[in-house]
């Protein structure tokens, strides 16, 4: 699965939907200041939606879409599983970034819909187990 929701909305896929979300997070937090570094990176076991730069932390952020709260809402939809694979992810890309020595957090961006207005923005949201 995706780090998206799977609904797709009114005359739209899924994948779409996706990208559309991910697109939007970037502009949000670009208008903020983050440097968007990589979108999409993936390793075995893990992907990261973008990877970004907050002046000299590097920032792993989750962007999650639900249009239907019936199974919890975008906040509910990122485990402990899916902590661990975005961790491992994280893991990977400061590796051959050699960033190993750097700060690093994990934000997730939450929309309940596609535009400014429906984000929520968590920083620091979880830390690597």
């Amino acid at each position: 699965m995706s780090g998206k929701d799977n609904t797709p909305g009114p005359g739209g896929s899924a994948s779409r939907d996706g990208d559309a979300a991910e697109e939007l997070a970037a502009r949000f937090l670009a208008a903020r200041g983050m440097g968007i570094l990589q979108r999409n990176f993936r390793c075995r076991g893990g992907e990261v939606d973008l990877v970004c730069r907050d002046g000299r932390t590097i920032v792993f952020v989750e962007v999650r879409l639900r249009r239907n709260a019936s199974y919890g809402g975008a906040g509910a939809s990122i485990t402990t599983a899916k902590q661990r694979r975005i961790v491992l992810a994280a893991e990977h890309y400061l590796a051959l970034h050699g960033g190993g020595d750097c700060d690093c957090r994990f934000d997730c961006i939450l929309l309940d819909g596609l535009s400014t207005a429906a984000i929520e923005w968590i920083p620091d949201a979880f830390a690597a187990p």
